[in-house]
């Protein structure tokens, strides 16, 4: 991916190194978070941090030594920040809309946001209470060694998704999709889940797109890259490594095939228009 000659965002807020002072996660959490860690992306902070104790709420002020190897890293995801920007300042205006761009954190470990504490182990997420993406740095070590998802673009694909649920945030789609799950089964609560990520990962095709029209950031391998990334993290893929067996019924994000085909197809199509996974008849 050809980055370095991008512009670097202002909108990140660099907390790497600084911890609350009182962390408490309290009991029964631990499989919720291992579920976690193997979902990575697209995760639903509100559902996942509203189980943590209330009283986190202490400011990060213990600060502990910087990691020098990370800075170019960070660097790295403040220009990819900087274009979704770009590209979805453009797309609003097509809509006669303003996009507010969002912040995103960076911090080591653990972290205290508008939806509550958190632990590097939840893997990278927005929070709509405060309009910001969280990610630990070390998740992209993760990403590679654990899930065989590599390199620079693949990378940039978990940013792109995280500001995909932004933008459904800011048009009104996330609240459209919570209020309709607190009123049907388990199971079509799940199936809305699913939908709302594949469309995250369709506006993740969609930066990809326009991104590369705008600045020619693409390089040979880029989009095998994202993705391998997207076919990583399916459910089907993840409950067979996890468990041995698959549950469709209690899928949240797509089967690896589904993530690959709704990435793919906002990178292919660049239409904003062609992303109604809530109307699709086939994922």
């Amino acid at each position: 991916m050809r980055w370095e000659m991008g512009r670097r965002s202002e909108n990140v807020e660099d907390r790497r190194g600084m911890r609350p002072q009182r962390i408490a996660l309290g009991g029964g959490i631990g499989g919720i978070i291992l579920i976690v860690i193997a979902l990575l992306l697209g995760v639903n902070p509100q559902q996942l941090l509203q189980q943590m104790p209330a009283d986190q709420t202490a400011s990060q002020t213990q600060v502990q030594q910087r990691n020098p190897a990370e800075d170019r890293l960070a660097e790295f995801v403040s220009v990819v920040l900087a274009d979704t920007e770009d590209v979805w300042r453009a797309q609003f205006q097509s809509m006669g809309r303003q996009y507010r761009e969002p912040k995103l954190v960076l911090f080591t470990e653990q972290v205290n946001s508008a939806c509550g504490f958190a632990s590097s182990a939840v893997g990278p997420f927005y929070c709509p209470g405060d309009e910001k993406v969280y990610i630990d740095l070390q998740f992209y070590q993760e990403l590679k060694d654990r899930f065989g998802a590599p390199g620079d673009f693949a990378q940039a694909y978990v940013i792109a998704h995280e500001i995909g649920h932004h933008v459904q945030n800011q048009l009104g789609i996330s609240d459209k999709v919570h209020a309709m799950q607190q009123r049907v089964s388990k199971e079509e609560a799940n199936d809305l889940s699913v939908r709302l990520e594949l469309q995250a990962d369709f506006f993740a095709g969609i930066w990809a797109n326009h991104a590369q029209k705008m600045r020619n950031i693409l390089e040979p391998g880029d989009i095998e890259e994202a993705l391998g990334a997207a076919n990583a993290i399916g459910d089907d893929r993840l409950q067979m490594q996890g468990q041995g067996y698959v549950v469709p019924d209690s899928f949240t994000h797509g089967t690896s095939a589904q993530r690959v085909r709704w990435f793919r197809r906002g990178f292919e199509t660049g239409d904003i228009s062609q992303g109604d996974t809530f109307n699709a008849g086939s994922l």
